[in-house]
């Protein structure tokens, strides 16, 4: 077959086959098109899932009239000037109504501030109508009729109308989260309407419609984020690390205004969660980066949903860094989900929560044990040894939490004094041991229930943790060195980063081109696939410039060890034991929630109580 010129109708199909991949994509093109123009208002309106219709209704600038068909034309943008690399706009790529219109049947009905009239234009299947007078109020509607109807095949790739409808409001919150000052609307056939109300511009105008889009719990969940590095601004939010989701789909990020699904930002958000959640459960997070449009490419795919950052290891390690100083500094938090679902089984007829927890039964390691602090712990002492008056829960130990005589005024006033310091505390004082596992503790105004096997092992971990990454980690020489064949770049990547290898345990250095030696590994890891091992990291040192990998894989080590280490389930603990793992966890970072993700403490607020009593 010859060469020969593609038609102007079929070179718009190709492109709309990159761009236009189901309705939420025409929605998503729409809305920014409106944005970009400028709209504090843009209502939506789809039927059959966005394949009978699409109608975007904005009051921004307006289109001139003789700029009409320019704006059906391909590749004619008012967004981008001469710099390709200088983009400012959701928008600059000048695909997008040619491509819808060439799948779909499409009109563009416009006026401008400055214009007493409106004009049209449409689109059918490519066809281009003539520009004529109409009547509309300032601003832009574009209606997106039978789409696909030209191509008919795509339509067999489309799923139900209930899961386009999905995509469609997922678009739209996508989208609303990074503009607070804009209100969104979104209709549909069955008469549901998603209403978001114009907030303010700014930190708290911008929590308030992450609220609207991910429910009011989200904030009294959360943690904000506000970090700079090398001209990278990142601000934001994150959940606690007991606050939840079983996916991702609750992650939003975006990149100088405009919403992303980065990889790398998936990775760093992981990265940065590591220690505190279990590995199939996701923060709920929303984070903002600004930066020099110069160093970030928006122009990798036509959807631009894709990014690609000219330092992918400055973003990743400002991420990373951001959430787990911000999660250190929060103190101890609890999810207030947990207290929601503690009321809830007590209330009559409600249904039985079932709580799993690791198996008991395990020896402590007595050393791993120490190292964090809780000195306070007798390993020799038997799990088993019945509850004895005299041994820790007698009068005497108990006076301090007792209102009971004392010997004198004085002795009463330092105890009284001592047990409203500990009230003032964030997990209070100590006040039983139930089902020998869990401490019950009271504030001033809540009380809190510790499970002490997973605070303890929380405790310990970071205990180790902080001894492995204070100096350099012991390694074993391997009797013959193991040498890796790698192509030359992994090879020079390794090579650049073997001073933090080695500080790691792990010494290689360069034999040959394209290969390594591999000299020393971290004796932690015992016996390991130190091919496998190298190879892993060089792959993530080519995606993120980090050799992470090898650090989790001495975490990972090191909270296995904690949970062997620490305060097992079923052991009687003395008052002072108590409050001093109660002391422990306000004092250590991450503490709400043990090595596997479970929180260790729930909190019930006295007015929830007395709620349950009728008290209120």
């Amino acid at each position: 077959m010859p060469i020969r010129q593609l038609s102007e109708t079929m070179i718009n199909q190709i492109a709309a086959g990159e761009v236009i991949e189901r309705p939420a994509s025409v929605v998503k093109e729409l809305v920014e098109n409106a944005l970009d123009a400028g709209a504090s208002r843009v209502e939506i309106v789809t039927v059959g899932g966005g394949l009978n219709l699409i109608r975007v209704s904005d009051d921004g600038s307006g289109i001139p009239e003789k700029e009409l068909a320019l704006a059906i034309a391909r590749h004619c943008t008012s967004k981008l000037a001469d710099d390709i690399h200088d983009i400012r706009s959701l928008g600059f790529r000048g695909e997008a109504l040619p491509s819808i219109g060439s799948v779909a049947r499409l009109s563009i009905r416009s006026r401008t501030t400055s214009s007493e009239n409106a004009a049209e234009i449409g689109i059918d299947g490519g066809r281009v109508s003539a520009v004529r007078p109409a009547a509309a109020n300032r601003g832009t509607t574009v209606e997106v009729r039978d789409l696909f109807f030209a191509t008919p095949a795509r339509l067999k790739f489309m799923k139900g109308e209930r899961a386009e409808s999905s995509a469609i409001g997922d678009v739209v919150k996508r989208i609303a989260i990074a503009f607070p000052a804009v209100r969104f609307t979104l209709a549909g056939p069955d008469r549901s309407t998603l209403e978001l109300p114009a907030t303010e511009d700014g930190p708290e105008g911008r929590l308030r419609r992450v609220a609207q889009v991910m429910g009011a719990d989200f904030p009294d969940n959360a943690i904000a984020i506000d970090a700079m590095r090398d001209g990278v601004h990142l601000v934001g939010h994150v959940s606690v690390p007991s606050f939840t989701r079983a996916n991702a789909l609750q992650q939003y990020a975006y990149v100088n205004g405009r919403p992303v699904r980065d990889k790398l930002i998936a990775g760093a958000i992981r990265g940065a969660f590591a220690d505190v959640l279990p590995r199939d459960r996701h923060a709920v997070t929303v984070l903002f980066l600004t930066l020099d449009p110069a160093i970030v490419d928006v122009n990798v795919h036509p959807a631009k949903a894709d990014v690609r950052f000219r330092d992918p290891g400055l973003v990743r390690g400002l991420i990373v860094g951001a959430i787990r100083e911000a999660l250190a500094n929060a103190g101890i938090r609890a999810a207030t989900t947990g207290a929601a679902g503690m009321m809830a089984a007590f209330r009559p007829g409600a249904a039985s929560y079932a709580h799993g927890g690791p198996a008991n039964g395990h020896r402590s390691y007595e050393a791993a044990y120490r190292a964090s602090g809780f000195s306070g712990f007798d390993p020799a002492r038997s799990p088993q040894r019945p509850l004895d008056m005299g041994d820790g829960f007698g009068e005497d130990e108990q006076a301090a939490f007792d209102a009971g005589p004392l010997h004198s005024a004085d002795a009463r006033a330092g105890q009284n004094e001592a047990a409203e310091t500990l009230l003032g505390t964030a997990l209070g004082a100590a006040r039983a041991q139930v089902h020998e596992n869990y401490i019950v503790a009271q504030t001033r105004d809540s009380l809190v229930i510790v499970d002490q096997h997973a605070a303890h092992e929380r405790l310990v971990y970071e205990a180790l943790k902080n001894a492995l990454h204070s100096r350099a980690v012991p390694s074993q020489m391997l009797l013959l060195p193991e040498i890796v064949d790698l192509s030359e770049e992994d090879a020079e990547r390794l090579a650049i980063h073997s001073e933090t290898l080695a500080r790691f345990g792990l010494g290689i250095e360069r034999f040959g081109p394209g290969a390594v030696a591999v000299r020393e590994t971290p004796s932690m890891l015992g016996e390991t696939n130190v091919q496998q091992l190298v190879r892993d990291l060089a792959d993530e040192i080519a995606d993120n410039d980090t050799v992470d990998t090898l650090k989790e894989r001495l975490d990972k080590i090191a909270a296995t060890m904690a949970c062997h280490g620490s305060v097992r389930s079923g052991r009687l603990l003395k008052p002072e034991e108590m409050n001093a793992l109660l002391r422990q966890m306000e004092a250590t970072p991450g503490s709400g929630t043990c090595n596997h993700g479970r929180p260790t403490y729930i909190e019930l607020k006295l007015a929830d109580i007395e709620r349950l009593f009728g008290r209120r």
